[in-house]
């Protein structure tokens, strides 16, 4: 871990030098992810081969406010002048990459799109910096583009001296350069050569398709930039997240051979939202903009009655991930912190989960370990490509498959011989006490069980799953969530499947409350819980390893 400063090392900028000491001495009030921001802008610029462009820097500000009548915010100003940093050197910049996460409505984008502007010009002074806006919906993409356009057109008089524009693409005459928006569909995307690039709200991004496009041709163009732009989202292990862990070690110390600079905006946990002084935390702007403090004060009242709002204020406002508008099986946090590394099993005992709704969509099996007080899953999981939910799903499972995460069936169905066989390899490596399936599921695996050796009367090595028994594992589900007792080493599958379940209070469509919870799918044709399932039938009979009572009898349950 690395130790947060407290004094900085010498005078850069006066944007930078007031924004560092104001979020160290508490009178701008932010998380540890921008402190230790603020000590990597201190390290990083401290170096006598570093050149701030002061004249640049205050030539910006001039014209971008002038121009679009606004008054930067003082963490507007501390990025522009972060972004004039220059190796003497090399000549090359010192941040050629942003990643800005803030709450929604804090201005992300009326903050980007005149820096955009500004790249074009001649007091920037690069010809043909090109600046491209990319974003998944043509929407999205607009959103900058129609701020500069709009701007030109309000000051059609003294633009079109620099500038000629379309509703398609903007123009400087001086330097010639553009700039453009594109989205995921656009025809033609290869072959730019852009100065800067502007990726708007990545945690829709599910993959790298339409990033490593423009990226591929990027670079060619001296101080190249890119910035990323987006609040929190509901699209886990995605592309935001990949950016989280890579800034986390970034900050961290751990990851020192990049020029990005992370400015993660949010707050610790959702207790921190309960003081409205906390909100500053997730929204550098908030001071600046009563309207926006108003209208959290709003939505934090109206949560406590619409869990769709309370999902929205947590995840988009706050920046702390909920799933998406429906009660979960636990904070996205607790998901993530089953990523540790697997120990070796091999030779152990274990009890094997199966699920699957039908054979020809998607199907899973999980072995549950005991192991110096965790639980180890090792999870595996089919899908039928001939599955009508495939254009369905948001998931790179070509790349999981290649990972080994999932195995790709090219046939009318999952054969129920194909998840025996899997289990049979297994107990080559390990002793499987007994397997828990749904009593549903068992008739279409029954003889293929059998053959291996498994079945629930004679060898008595099969349990069948009944509602009841699920219900009576969710809490102890969930306290292993909160705890930290499962480790499931990388496993993206496992974590998509987990992170798509939903918890359902029995009775809610009766109108009765039992106090008892069972699970299901936040969407049912596009997210699949799956692997989910089978650690779940896992834990319903995993007494067979341990007398369970003494696991968890005594650890504290949460219920948000």
């Amino acid at each position: 871990m690395t130790t947060i400063m407290k004094c900085r090392r010498r005078d850069y900028h006066p944007y930078i030098d007031s924004y560092i000491d104001g979020c160290r001495s508490g009178e701008i009030i932010v998380e540890d992810k921008i402190l230790k921001a603020m000590d990597l802008v201190d390290r990083t610029l401290d170096n006598d081969d570093v050149f701030i462009d002061s004249e640049k820097i205050n030539k910006a500000v001039e014209l971008i406010e002038r121009y679009f009548k606004i008054k930067l915010f003082d963490w507007e100003l501390f990025v522009l002048a972060c972004a004039h940093c220059y190796y003497k050197s090399t000549d090359t910049v010192v941040f050629d990459e942003f990643f800005i996460m803030t709450g929604r409505g804090n201005g992300k984008n009326g903050f980007i799109s005149p820096l955009g502007w500004y790249f074009t010009t001649h007091y920037h002074g690069i010809q043909g910096y090109n600046v491209d806006i990319i974003a998944n919906s043509e929407d999205q993409a607009k959103t900058s583009f129609e701020d500069i356009y709009n701007v030109l057109e309000d000051t059609k008089e003294k633009s079109s001296r620099f500038f000629k524009w379309t509703k398609e693409i903007i123009y400087n005459k001086k330097t010639k350069s553009y700039i453009k928006y594109n989205t995921s569909n656009a025809r033609s995307k290869d072959g730019k050569r852009s100065g800067c690039l502007i990726f708007d709200e990545v945690h829709e991004y599910e993959d790298y398709k339409l990033i490593n496009v423009f990226r591929s041709s990027f670079g060619k163009k001296k101080h190249s930039r890119i910035f990323i732009i987006t609040t929190n989202g509901y699209i886990r292990d995605g592309v935001l997240d990949d950016l989280l862990r890579l800034s986390e070690d970034i900050l961290n110390g751990t990851v020192t051979s990049l020029r990005l600079l992370p400015l993660i905006y949010q707050i610790p946990n959702m207790e921190a939202a309960d003081d409205p002084r906390n909100w500053h935390m997730a929204n550098p702007s908030l001071k600046y903009l009563p309207i926006l403090q108003q209208q959290l004060e709003k939505e934090y009242t109206q949560m406590k009655y619409n869990y769709s709002i309370r999902s929205d204020f947590y995840t988009k406002r706050m920046n702390i991930p909920m799933t998406d508008n429906e009660m979960p099986v636990t904070e996205w946090k607790f998901i993530i912190a089953t990523n540790k590394l697997v120990p070796d099993m091999d030779g152990k005992s274990c009890v094997v989960g199966i699920d699957f709704a039908k054979t020809t969509d998607f199907s899973s099996v999980n072995l549950h370990f005991w192991h110096e007080e965790k639980w180890v899953d090792l999870n595996h999981s089919w899908l039928c490509l001939n599955s009508s939910d495939l254009p369905r799903l948001r998931i790179p499972w070509q790349q999981w498959a290649n990972e080994g995460l999932l195995t790709l069936v090219d046939d009318v169905e999952i054969s129920t011989e194909l998840m025996a066989e899997y289990i049979l390899q297994q107990a080559q490596y390990y002793k499987i006490e007994k397997i828990a399936i749904d009593n549903f599921r068992y008739v279409m695996m029954k003889r293929a069980l059998e053959d291996i050796g498994f079945d629930p009367k004679d060898r008595k090595n099969v349990y069948l799953v009944r509602p009841s028994d699920i219900m009576r594992v969710v809490p102890v589900i969930e306290s292993y969530f909160i705890n930290e007792k499962f480790i499931w080493g990388d496993n993206p599958v496992l974590r998509w499947a987990t992170n798509n379940t939903k918890l359902i209070p029995r009775g809610k469509k009766e109108g009765t409350d039992t106090g008892n919870f069972y699970y299901g799918k936040i969407e049912g044709k596009s997210r699949k819980t799956d692997p989910f399932m089978a650690v779940v039938h896992s834990v319903v009979i995993e007494d067979v390893l341990v007398d369970t009572q003494t696991t968890y009898i005594d650890l504290p349950l949460i219920r948000w």
